[in-house]
């Protein structure tokens, strides 16, 4: 039986060695990392790869259970599709699997718990942009979108698609960045 072991961290900041390095002491042949978030499985392509090629027999192993996913109702889903593959979820800290139906409870209980500390964590991320921006110190995310070169690239005959194809931008980022360009030509100088 195969172990296929799959580490994820959240950020650049945060380190996948520890993680790599319990999935291979518990004997994981393949080891897939990646550096996403775990509120949902969108975006997730190693998880998605894993899950590609786990066979019946074989076990997808996480170090801790918020590494496969932070949402209840994804890791259950997870745990519905590993089923139907014939293949299983082992979690290593807590011990558990989801080979028997106790483990299948646990896992149940700690991707609620696992939802309920991603809240948390929200939470008090809204809470300190809250204290910072009364302090005068929260000024928002970066501006990433070049809102000039959307208007050059527009009046040199680029379609909004083009120039969301070409920028890397969905549409409706074009579409506002025009539509502020139309208010501020409105305003009286």
């Amino acid at each position: 039986m195969p172990l296929i072991g799959y580490a994820r961290v959240s950020s650049a900041s945060q380190d996948l060695d520890i993680q790599i390095g319990k999935l291979t002491d518990a004997g994981c042949e393949v080891i897939r990392s990646e550096t996403v978030s775990g509120a949902s499985r969108d975006g997730r392509g190693e998880l998605e790869t894993v899950l590609e090629f786990l066979r019946r027999g074989d076990e997808l192993v996480v170090h801790r259970l918020d590494r496969l996913g932070r949402s209840t109702r994804d890791v259950l889903n997870l745990v519905h599709e590993l089923d139907a593959r014939g293949a299983s979820l082992r979690v290593l800290e807590p011990d558990i699997t989801t080979k028997g139906d106790m483990g299948r409870m646990m896992i149940t209980v700690l991707g609620m718990v696992a939802d309920m500390e991603l809240k948390f964590i929200k939470d008090r991320q809204r809470a300190g942009i809250e204290v910072a921006k009364g302090k005068g110190a929260y000024k928002g995310r970066r501006k990433t979108v070049d809102e000039a070169e959307i208007y050059t690239r527009m009046a040199s005959g680029n379609t909004k698609a083009q120039v969301a194809r070409d920028m890397g931008l969905s549409r409706m980022t074009v579409y506002r960045a025009l539509q502020k360009l139309r208010s501020n030509e409105d305003k009286p100088a």
